[in-house]
């Protein structure tokens, strides 16, 4: 058994977590306010108030966790904001995996909201950090409008993280 965190609790990042909690994982969303819990733990998921909008109340939620899941590529918003999600606050959050229990990065690399370029600058930025601190990583790259193919991707790449290789 594994704790998984997923940041980016949507429709998809709830069915991602019922199929791992299925397999007998621990699995901690994050969504911005307690609208979100009920779905949240209809999953089975643990709800985690806190948002990448401000990092600090994503800081303890890394407790315990193997594998983070940054599943914001459809995320929506101002353009500056949505950037930031995929620049400055994705690189600082994934310093924070750093010398912590998270042995496994998966980043969504694609999505309908964020500009391809922000969700390839991200993409870089997490192979780098992932890279100089020796941090297994998966890269989503499936259609998130092809529900069914993005959680068969979603799910390989988290049992990748976890097998290794």
């Amino acid at each position: 058994m594994a704790r998984i965190l997923i940041v980016g609790g949507g429709c998809r990042g709830r069915q991602l977590a019922a199929a791992l909690v299925g397999e007998g994982n621990a699995v901690r969303i994050t969504t911005r306010s307690e609208a979100g819990r009920p779905a949240i733990e209809a999953s089975g998921a643990e709800c985690w108030i806190g948002t990448p909008d401000r990092l600090a109340t994503l800081r303890a939620a890394l407790d315990s966790v193997t594998v983070i899941c940054w599943l914001l590529g459809t995320a929506t918003g101002d353009g500056k904001e949505v950037r930031a999600l995929h620049g400055s606050r994705l690189e600082f959050f994934a310093t924070q995996t750093i010398d912590t229990t998270v042995r496994g990065f998966v980043y969504e690399a694609r999505g309908t909201a964020a500009p391809a370029e922000a969700l390839r600058a991200g993409a870089g930025v997490v192979r780098a950090i992932a890279e100089r601190n020796a941090i297994p990583l998966a890269l989503l790259t499936a259609d998130p409008e092809d529900t069914a193919a993005w959680l068969e991707q979603a799910r390989a790449a988290v049992d990748s993280l976890l097998i290794g290789p």
